[in-house]
């Protein structure tokens, strides 16, 4: 089985991580989506980073629809700094009968031979890199390719890939920003997690 783990903060989750994720699960002829969402950080106030178990619980909601879609509170449940290789040794260990993909922004490509043990994630994931802007898409090709010859990765199959995903106009950072100015960005969530963010007031300024 082929399954593609989109990890991040998801703070919150909206329409264009949903675009994302199915753009590279139909390109990659992904099986299925995993969802992990990170902890978080101590020094973040709730009106810019929601607690971990909302952040969960928006992502279950957002998720709920796909059946190629599921969600991993993995992450949450680690203490201290998780890095990308333990992450996908636990996925081995629970799943050795999936083939994995990792999905990661241009910018994560452009810095991956700096993560820790970039060379083993190699080993134990494929690397499906987003691209939202075509005239970029030349220069991580080629940083895909010099990664796969540093690595000692046969060429003529590559592990990494590099996909270009037309842009949702839209990020977490502008939806927290248009809550807190109590805007309507309902086109831009799932409804259930506009309705669960109403419930629990979250990125609302406290006065």
């Amino acid at each position: 089985m082929r399954v593609g783990l989109f990890g991040g903060s998801f703070n919150p989750i909206h329409n264009g991580h949903l675009h994302l994720a199915r753009s590279v699960k139909e390109a990659c002829g992904l099986e299925q989506v995993l969802l992990m969402p990170t902890g978080t950080p101590p020094h973040k106030s709730a009106a810019e980073y929601a607690d971990a178990h909302h952040r969960l619980a928006m992502c279950r909601l957002a998720a709920a629809p796909y059946d190629w879609m599921t969600v991993s509170d993995d992450e949450i449940k680690k203490n201290g700094k998780s890095y990308t290789v333990e992450t996908l040794r636990d996925l081995h260990q629970q799943r050795p009968d999936v083939q994995w993909t990792l999905m990661i922004g241009s910018d994560m490509l452009m810095t991956f031979d700096s993560w820790y043990c970039w060379q083993e994630i190699l080993s134990l994931a494929d690397v499906c890199a987003v691209s939202r802007n075509e005239a970029e898409a030349p220069f991580l090709r080629q940083k895909a390719w010099a990664l796969s010859l540093a690595a000692g990765l046969p060429l003529t199959e590559p592990r990494i890939r590099v996909l270009s995903v037309p842009p949702f106009p839209i990020s977490s950072t502008q939806i927290r920003a248009k809550v807190q100015k109590n805007e309507n960005c309902s086109c831009l969530l799932p409804e259930n997690v506009v309705q669960y963010m109403d419930e629990n007031g979250l990125y609302r300024v406290l006065k």
